[in-house]
């Protein structure tokens, strides 16, 4: 593709708010048609809500650009692979830097072409990323109040903030510039994506989360989602006083029931924190214990020094030399683990997730795609089926209910904001199904002036069966945690 094709492409912006792979929610103000020391409202991420380092800031690269400034960057990016391309060295990112910005000033002295100051900066940092980064795709991982980017198709970027989809005015320059980035991203993690794999799981160096999916199956044109990592390591404090997403009795319980050894499935939708209470729980592990994950894409990010780490693998180009995770767990069976925790359960692994849980590995936990408690037995039950062994539903429930102690609800309520709702104890079989009784819940009374749901968590007033347990592995659990309180008053609810 010529320098005057990739100009006349780079002019085909559709208007904001048109829609491409969904529907436009929101748009953010002042994306205009570029000109000089335009304002792009994500180039200024605001302050962290927690103390921390500073985020440098910085401009996003992207949007609207003139055909100037696209014709500047395409010409001195080709210059800096002409001039140095045996001297580019990605861990030195400030040299790289001087290097473009030293070709940007010939560029500006051959062509007689003035810039403001902070268009320069915007150009260097354009070529920059183009170079050694992601794209038009690092100003929006810089800012940390923005938690998943949702690129529908190179023109249309969506970012969400505060639970809140929202339209970006980042852009790619074109369907290839946003190729090379996601080649670049499964590239990091051996893998790869093309017509034969149109999809595929990725994450980046610091844990994020990437979903790609590229024609013939997405008609639109490339699509990629990254589900942005923390960059601060969250605990049971942030969980109970900075989000509300637990109460102390709630967190209190779930510690004792960790270090009993009790078995735990975190149940949840598709960004309702599941993971990330994962982690939490499993702060609570001993040190000295041998834990070993299993996980589709590696998330987890556990602090014990005795820890391995397995992770699937695809399989190749000749479809050979895929290693599922239903292996993986078979695998670690015979590595000594005390404890098994399964990322997340998606199939036939359920089975020898919960055969392990039976067999010595106590304490071990996993998380499932379900709406609550009782649609999560029904969905590990079908899980199980997946595996092929053409067990009666009846042995399948005997092993769920003697394997599985505790299901954490996490969900992602009005508004965005992210909740356990339910803590339910596995009580046993009985008229051939699986029971159980909550111990705590999250009770929504309303929605407030944001349009945020407001409630409390609360115990039901229900003691576990398994308080002599708890009792014998010296957690000393009051029974004054499940005692059922009243509503609080209205400045009391979150």
């Amino acid at each position: 593709m010529g320098l005057l094709d990739r100009v006349k492409q780079n002019q085909i912006v559709p208007p904001a708010g048109s829609t491409g792979n969904g529907p436009a929610i929101a748009t953010l103000p002042g994306a205009p048609t570029y000109t000089p020391q335009a304002a792009i409202p994500v180039a200024q991420p605001a302050a962290p809500a927690t103390p921390g380092p500073a985020s440098p800031s910085r401009s996003p690269v992207g949007g609207d650009l003139s055909p100037a400034f696209t014709a500047a960057k395409v010409q001195i990016h080709a210059k800096l692979i002409e001039k140095f391309a045996d001297e580019i060295d990605s861990s030195n990112k400030p040299g790289v830097r001087e290097k473009i910005l030293e070709l940007a000033e010939d560029y500006f002295r051959s062509t007689a072409m003035t810039m403001t100051k902070n268009d320069k900066e915007r150009l260097v940092d354009s070529v920059l990323d183009d170079v050694l980064g992601l794209g038009p795709l690092e100003a929006l991982l810089a800012d940390p109040n923005i938690t998943e980017i949702m690129a529908n198709h190179p023109k249309q970027i969506y970012v969400e903030k505060s639970g809140e989809p929202i339209l970006s005015s980042v852009t790619f320059e074109s369907e290839r510039q946003m190729r090379q980035v996601i080649d670049r991203i499964v590239s990091l993690v051996g893998r790869r994506v093309d017509e034969s794999t149109p999809i595929c799981d990725a994450r980046l160096k610091d844990g994020s989360r990437v979903n790609v999916v590229i024609p013939p199956i997405a008609l639109k044109g490339p699509a990629l989602t990254i589900r942005k990592f923390a960059k601060e390591k969250w605990g049971p404090a942030d969980i109970v006083n900075r989000f509300k997403s637990s109460s102390p009795e709630i967190m209190t319980f779930l510690r004792s029931c960790v270090r009993a050894r009790l078995n735990i499935l975190v149940s949840g939708g598709t960004g309702s924190g599941k993971t990330t209470l994962l982690n939490i729980l499993s702060s609570f592990i001993p040190e000295n214990e041998r834990l070993i994950t299993c996980e589709d894409a590696a998330e987890l990010q556990l602090q014990q020094p005795h820890w391995i780490q397995l992770e699937s693998r695809p399989p190749n180009v000749e479809g050979k030399g895929a290693v599922p995770i239903r292996e993986l767990v078979k695998s670690c069976l015979r590595m000594r683990p005390d404890r098994i925790i399964v990322g997340e359960c998606r199939g036939g692994e359920a089975l020898d997730m919960l055969q392990a849980m039976n067999t010595g590995h106590d304490g071990s936990m996993s998380t499932l795609h379900a709406n609550n408690p009782k649609e999560a037995l029904v969905r590990l039950e079908t899980l199980v089926l997946q595996a092929g062994q053409d067990l009666p539903s009846r042995a399948i429930r005997e092993t769920i209910g003697s394997a599985i102690h505790l299901i954490v609800q996490q969900s992602r309520l009005r508004g965005g904001i992210r909740r356990i709702v339910s803590v339910a104890e596995i009580t046993g079989i009985k008229d051939g199904e699986v029971q159980f009784q909550e111990l705590f819940t999250f009770k929504q009374v309303g929605v407030n002036a944001e349009g945020k749901a407001v409630g409390y968590h609360a115990a039901t007033g229900v003691l576990p069966i398994r308080m002599e347990h708890l009792r014998a592995e010296g957690e000393d659990v009051s029974e004054q945690l499940f005692t059922a309180g009243k509503q609080p008053p209205p400045d009391k609810l979150y």
